[in-house]
């Protein structure tokens, strides 16, 4: 299976305006690992989640398959990153407490990277993926943004995205589940940010690709007839995630 790249041009702004994943959510996975000695935070992007897990872990090895991704992450002084496909991690055998991927899964060769995985958990280990689909602000913006996520660029999206849509609920998951607490991400962004965020997105990218013209500056146009006061608004993302341990 081909790795499609679709980040790495623009590392820089993925890690600037991608939103953080709630402490709660590591205090859980923490929680439930039979040990708290290592982790492998697979697809690790800019590294937010290695960085979060690093509290409650001595010992992060942070993946991902993108070199500019990997050169865009954050320094800790628990976690190593390398790059590496999610298929084939260069992990030693049963060396793992837990495996992480955040917003990632549906890039994966699954039923290759599931092998993966049970190959370095140790016994009992814990396996967690999660995804977050679009964010709310208020009932007018919304309205755009959906129009423009829908219908803009939407016909721009790759297949595997409406695995996120459907919170990864239709993949095989061959662990032991567990069900998790309910999280949701949170923000405090400027119509310049939630700007800023949208050109990260995948379909925007092949949008200006395929066309030549920046589908975000017209949306910018519409958004700011109906942002308001504040300027800075709280936004949220509904946070879908599986978790299981090793069979």
């Amino acid at each position: 299976m081909q790795f499609k790249d679709h980040f790495s041009g623009h590392a820089s702004d993925y890690a600037r305006f991608r939103p953080h994943y709630p402490r709660e959510l590591f205090i859980y996975l923490a929680d439930i690992a039979s040990e708290r000695v290592s982790v492998w935070d697979c697809a690790t992007g800019n590294g937010q989640a290695a960085v979060a897990l690093a509290e409650f872990f001595p010992h992060v090895i942070a993946t991902d398959a993108s070199e500019k991704q990997i050169a865009n992450t954050q320094s800790h002084n628990r976690v190593i990153y390398r790059v590496a496909r999610a298929e084939q991690s260069g992990l030693s055998n049963a060396s793992v407490d837990l495996i992480t991927v955040a917003q990632a899964l549906h890039w994966f060769d699954r039923e290759a990277f599931f092998a993966e995985t049970k190959r370095v958990l140790k016994p009992n280990g814990v396996v967690a993926i999660w995804c977050y689909a679009l964010f709310k602000i208020s009932p007018e913006i919304d309205r755009f943004v959906e129009i423009f996520y829908r219908e803009t660029v939407g016909p721009y999206w790759d297949f595997e995205r409406h695995l996120v849509e459907t919170g990864y609920r239709t993949i095989e998951f061959p662990f032991t589940e567990l069900r998790p607490p309910e999280f949701h991400m949170q923000a405090e962004w400027s119509l310049d940010d939630v700007l800023g965020y949208l050109r990260t997105w995948s379909a925007t990218k092949s949008f200006i690709a395929a066309r030549g013209l920046d589908p975000v500056t017209d949306l910018g146009t519409e958004l700011r007839s109906v942002w308001g006061e504040p300027e800075i608004k709280k936004i949220m993302w509904p946070v879908s995630m599986r978790v299981g341990r090793s069979l």
